[in-house]
């Protein structure tokens, strides 16, 4: 067969090929320049802050902070692979400038040159963008997402049982010196005695348990071969005190959590909505807290309680270190609490955030539950609410309630005391003799506004826009990034990682804005 009608391209790997400058091979508006630019208007001092001086010459931090930002732009995450993309990626042999620091030197950089800076780092980034005019930094769409930690599914700590542990060894410790002292017939009365007082009324602690082993000690040194006091000693030594110091350890870890691993002590254990079990299965993980503008990310923040509501406060209050707090937030029903309303109240912000009962408030349905206060008319001259059967509930008391950040919510009682034969009783009352129902006014005073304000005209755009705009971040990064799961541990260096995830994001949807407008333009 003849193939003398067929061409190729020249191919020759012995020939000099240019350009040998990669930048020249990069296009104008590629995902690299942006990185480049963002990270090269940094204050150079802020990366300096961090190096000691002296000894061996290090990789300059700016250029490891543009390896890594494109790196998890590019949804490489590990050392390993970015240590081997810095030879094959030509987008990362630029940013590197043909430099190859290996893997460990990417982790140390990573873990610890940049932790005390990646806030600073982001809204550098985020104040770049701003002059860009791509945000206006005025919307403030907040929500919450949990990632999974790199931790150990199995190796978990759940505090409501060392409770139920500690509790059964203290009576056992208190068993141990009551026996001490009828074995003694009251010889260490003044010892002994005086500690069992003491335990019956305080919590029982490691060094209590240390102090009686010392008193045993003693008392073993003029009767060496006293049986009894031995088996107490070995009790004591072998079993009751270490038990007791690894109790303390673990709810000094748990910090007023209820649960975290032992791999990764700062993760919580929480309900996963991408378990692919579709079970709710618990996984060790962390609660982020971000805010959108234009589906640019433009605030964030790690937490390591599950639950929404108290995240706002801490996540606001981080916000307003680095930037002004923004004029209006917009969150979802999960952040509308009274202590939310109060504080944001405070701060004078426009906020459109439902609360829990606000989209079942429109359904017909709804409007035939007697039994809910919301649906009684209030009497504001004689402070009485009246039920669906013209009855009246009478105020009865008043109660106070202080949060974990000192927030005081008063709630009062009202009961009704002409229930008997009511038509409505069994669905009103609970079959009880009496209805009654507890109200914060201030909490009902906040969500009559929130209620107005959100059936506005400009409430219903900007809560609409909510689900587009935040939702569409979480769906991009945890899967179209595939950042599902954290690859360092501990608060602090997961922070780092989750904020290289935010400023990648926030650089990609500026490529993917310049290249609209150049598409619109060509």
């Amino acid at each position: 067969m003849k193939h003398d009608h067929i061409s190729f391209i020249d191919y020759n790997m012995d020939q000099l090929i240019l350009p040998l400058d990669l930048e020249v091979t990069i296009p104008t508006h590629h995902l690299a320049r942006l990185v480049n630019e963002a990270v090269e208007q940094l204050d150079e001092s802020l990366l300096l802050e961090q190096y000691k001086g002296g000894g061996r010459s290090s990789y300059h931090p700016k250029m490891m902070l543009k390896i890594l930002v494109y790196a998890y732009a590019d949804r490489i995450y590990s050392g390993r692979k970015i240590e081997k993309a810095l030879q094959e990626n030509i987008y990362l042999m630029w940013l590197s400038g043909n430099q190859k620091p290996d893997f460990r030197t990417i982790n140390r950089f990573r873990s610890e040159r940049i932790k005390p800076i990646i806030y600073d780092v982001f809204f550098s980034i985020l104040e770049l963008l701003h002059e860009k005019r791509l945000v206006k930094l005025e919307d403030y769409y907040l929500d919450g997402t949990k990632v999974e930690a790199n931790a150990n599914k199995y190796t978990w700590v759940w505090l409501k049982a060392t409770k139920r542990y500690e509790k059964g060894l203290d009576e056992k410790f208190r068993k141990i010196v009551f026996d001490i002292e009828r074995h003694l017939e009251g010889e260490l009365q003044e010892d002994t005695l005086g500690v069992q007082e003491k335990l019956n009324e305080d919590p029982i602690t490691s060094s209590d348990i240390q102090k009686t082993m010392d008193k045993v000690n003693e008392h073993l040194k003029k009767e060496p071969k006293d049986k009894t006091l031995k088996k107490a000693k070995k009790q004591l030594e072998k079993d009751l005190l270490p038990r007791k110091q690894k109790y303390e350890h673990q709810r000094k870890t748990a910090n007023g959590r209820n649960s975290y691993s032992k791999t990764d002590p700062d993760a919580t254990f929480m309900r996963m909505k991408e378990d692919h079990m579709k079970n709710g299965q618990l996984k060790a993980g962390y609660n982020i807290q971000i805010g959108t503008e234009n589906q640019f990310i433009t605030g964030f923040s790690l937490h390591q309680r599950a639950g929404d509501p108290k995240c706002l406060i801490p996540h606001l209050e981080l916000l307003n270190q680095y930037r002004n707090l923004p004029d209006t937030i917009i969150a979802d029903s999960g952040y509308g609490s009274e202590e939310n309303y109060a504080y944001l109240e405070q701060l004078e912000k426009e906020a459109y955030v439902p609360y829990n009962t606000f989209e079942n408030e429109k359904k017909k349905s709804w409007k035939q539950k007697v039994e809910r206060a919301e649906n009684m008319d209030y009497d504001e001259e004689l402070d009485e609410f009246i039920c669906a059967n013209k009855k009246r509930l009478v105020f009865h008391y008043e109660s106070k309630r202080t949060t974990e950040n000192g927030f005081e919510s008063i709630k009062r009682r009202y009961r009704c005391v002409e229930c008997k034969d009511c038509p409505f009783q069994s669905q009103c009352a609970k079959g009880k003799e009496s209805k009654t129902i507890m109200i914060s006014m201030e909490n009902r005073r906040q969500r009559r506004e929130m209620k107005e304000r959100l059936n506005s005209k400009e409430g219903k755009e900007k809560y609409s826009q909510r689900k587009i705009d935040v939702e569409t971040v979480f769906g991009q990064t945890k899967f179209n990034q595939g950042f599902n799961r954290f690859h360092l541990r501990g608060l602090s260096k997961t922070t780092v990682e989750w904020g290289l995830v935010c400023a990648a994001h926030n650089l990609k949807k500026w490529e993917n804005s310049i290249k609209r407008k150049t598409k619109i333009g060509s």
